[in-house]
């Protein structure tokens, strides 16, 4: 799967000082999921290696980016057309890992001076990520340093598969059918995350009578909006709760009283969730129900991973 990320957090010495940022990343947690597509648009406009550090300067919503030492250096129309002519390059990607704190790459909470000799008076977001995801909402992102929390890993991580099949869907040619099977399979795994979106998406491909490449634009920001909020352990249990359902009648009272058992106690945070969930997998091997086990809430991202370990 390709995604995109700032290229000194593959270890490219293209920072300001001429070094990286490479382990600003946890690339042992994503080894093997991805293949990268790099970029420095600072490097791509010119500034070379080593250069003039940048920063954020004026006021929050609407900063520029100029020089630490020299503010007549104004960098941040070029860092803007630079995106603008990179997004279009971007449509065979499933996400985006920007650099955390960089004034051209970062995601959240950069720092913004209100002039040169004082001190940050605010936060926004690195020119270049800003016209990214200004252009691609829908497009998973995330910030290098927030990946080091094993739940916004996974939700990340999570985001990314269900974009690239998401895309792949799109390629073979959205239909009416094709849509109505993409959501059949995330339906849970959205329940999970936000029953608003949920809901939302449901009446989305309820009704299909319209233009359904619009629909399937407006049903994409939906899906991705709703799994960009990591799921709660009441929404995991609620999930699971749903999918024992569809083997519920095969299952004796002891052994379905176990599984709530297990699940009560997930959602307590006494076990994790691969507690209930691994025995909710095991039920549905010894009686297969074809819908349930062709939800992608089983399976959201390879199981060899171990993204879920620490949920």
């Amino acid at each position: 799967m390709l995604l995109g990320i700032s290229d000194c957090l593959t270890g490219s010495e293209v920072r300001f000082d001429g070094g990286h940022k490479r382990s600003s990343l946890p690339h042992e947690a994503l080894e093997g999921l991805f293949t990268w597509r790099t970029f420095c648009p600072e490097v791509a406009i010119g500034m070379g290696v080593p250069r003039e550090p940048i920063r954020l300067v004026g006021i929050e919503g609407a900063p520029r980016a100029q020089g630490v030492k020299d503010a007549s250096v104004d960098v941040t129309d070029a860092l803007r057309e630079h995106a603008r002519a990179v997004v279009p390059t971007l449509t065979d990607i499933a996400g985006f890992v920007f650099m955390k704190n960089s004034p051209s790459c970062g995601l959240f909470r950069v720092k913004i001076y209100p002039g040169p000799d004082k001190a940050p008076t605010g936060t926004g977001r690195g020119i270049f990520a800003q016209e990214i995801v200004k252009a691609m909402p829908p497009l998973p992102v995330e910030d290098s340093g927030r990946m080091f929390d094993p739940v916004l890993l996974e939700n990340f991580v999570t985001r990314t598969f269900a974009y690239a099949h998401w895309l792949r869907v799109r390629a073979a040619g959205l239909t009416p059918a094709r849509l109505i099977a993409f959501h059949s399979a995330y339906k849970y795994l959205l329940m999970a995350h936000s029953i608003t979106a949920y809901r939302a998406a449901g009446r989305l491909v309820s009704n299909l009578k319209g233009d359904v490449a619009a629909i399937g634009d407006d049903y994409l920001g939906v899906l991705m909006h709703g799994l960009s909020r990591p799921a709660k352990p009441g929404g995991h249990a609620n999930v699971l709760q749903h999918l024992q359902g569809y083997v519920k009648k095969e299952l004796d009272s002891a052994t379905r009283q176990e599984f709530a058992a297990l699940t009560d106690a997930y959602r307590r945070g006494e076990v994790p969730l691969l507690a209930p969930l691994t025995l909710l997998k095991h039920h549905l091997r010894r009686f297969p129900d074809r819908y349930a086990l062709e939800q992608i809430y089983l399976n959201p991202h390879p199981p060899a991973s171990g993204l879920r370990r620490a949920l």
